[in-house]
């Protein structure tokens, strides 16, 4: 560990929570590359919902020094609760770290992670970057173009969904990592490989990080029970307008994604427009006839290229499912919509 490690250390003394649910194998994984970072955490949190004792069999046939290890009992499970729950029981430190159980870290992810506090003494929060193969390229020109997303000196293919809504007006008019008033931005995901850090108002829960100090005012929402699909994004889009978020694209680590502790599909549909359409609504309460028209068109546009893949992939099943869900979500709408939580 080098001299500038140690101090960012001695500075801003951190913990890591690790949520999981029935992922015994990709828990180890994760804080097996956790003891290679370059800067190792003050402290671990592994918080566990699972119904079994497969994760605690799995951790007390390893040693990993400041692990402490929590089986929630049934009224405390399900991300969000766990989260708040490991939040309380954070020992003396400045800096809460968050990541999902499926998660692998480049070695030196903490210390460009922690760093950034110390660049930016203004942030609330600080995320890391999620390494994906879509063929990012540095470009000089910089001109649209309908089948590629242009940012920062980088390009990326984009998907069929991202051109449809191109051609009909519907893409997004807002950075990546913010939302526009009619919702249904692009993810930080579509922030390029740069090695720079950039501000945003959404964070991936998964792979963030907060000053404990906002956790005196703000906690994860109820609302998100179980799963707890864009809970990150409802906690982010309220702590964002109180103080700044900022994504480090240097701090690099791997979301492999693991399908244990899932929902089926068609709960997962309805989870993508109810939870979305609440999120929505808590950074823009009263966004307009024009922006509501727009979401609910790119809603129902996205649940029908959802169900054409039923056709055109081989997961044809989970696909239909899905997209039946989304369908039943976006319906839903209309006689049960969400209340929401401030």
């Amino acid at each position: 560990m080098n001299n500038q490690n140690v101090q960012a250390r001695r500075d801003l003394p951190f913990s890591l929570i690790i949520c999981t649910y029935k992922r015994p194998v990709p828990v180890v994984t994760l804080l097996e590359s956790v003891a290679a970072q370059t800067l190792y955490p003050d402290e671990i949190l592994v918080v566990d919902g699972s119904p079994d004792d497969a994760t605690a069999v799995a951790l007390q046939n390893r040693s990993f020094a400041n692990l402490t290890y929590y089986k929630v009992p049934d009224s405390e499970r399900g991300l969000t609760r766990q989260r708040n729950y490991g939040i309380a029981r954070s020992g003396d430190t400045q800096i809460i770290a968050f990541l999902d159980d499926d998660i692998v870290l480049e070695t030196d992810y903490f210390a460009n992670l922690i760093e950034t506090y110390r660049e930016f003494p203004d942030a609330f929060g600080v995320g890391g970057y999620i390494v994906e193969d879509v063929g990012w390229e540095p470009v000089a020109d910089t001109t649209p173009d309908s089948h590629f997303f242009v940012f920062d000196g980088w390009k990326r293919r984009d998907g069929s969904r991202f051109v449809i809504r191109k051609k009909l007006g519907l893409d997004s008019d807002v950075a990546p990592g913010f939302m526009p008033k009619f919702s249904h931005g692009r993810s930080i995901g579509f922030l390029p490989p740069s090695g720079k850090t950039y501000r945003v108002e959404q964070l991936m829960g998964g792979v963030s990080s907060f000053r404990k100090t906002v956790f005196k005012t703000f906690s994860f929402s109820h609302y998100f029970e179980g799963y707890g699909l864009y809970e990150d994004a409802d906690f982010c889009l309220r702590l964002a307008q109180s103080g700044p978020l900022y994504l480090n694209t240097s701090a690099r680590l791997y979301h492999y994604h693991d399908d244990s502790g899932r929902p089926n599909r068609f709960d997962y549909g309805q989870m993508v427009v109810r939870n979305g359409w609440y999120v929505w609504r808590v950074r823009h309460p009263k966004p307009g006839l024009k922006a509501v028209f727009k979401w609910h068109t790119i809603t129902v546009l996205l649940a029908g290229l959802r169900l054409l893949n039923t056709f055109n992939t081989r997961q044809k099943k989970r696909a239909f499912t899905e997209a039946i869900g989304r369908f039943w979500g976006w319906l839903r709408l209309f006689f049960d919509q969400p209340r929401i939580v401030r």
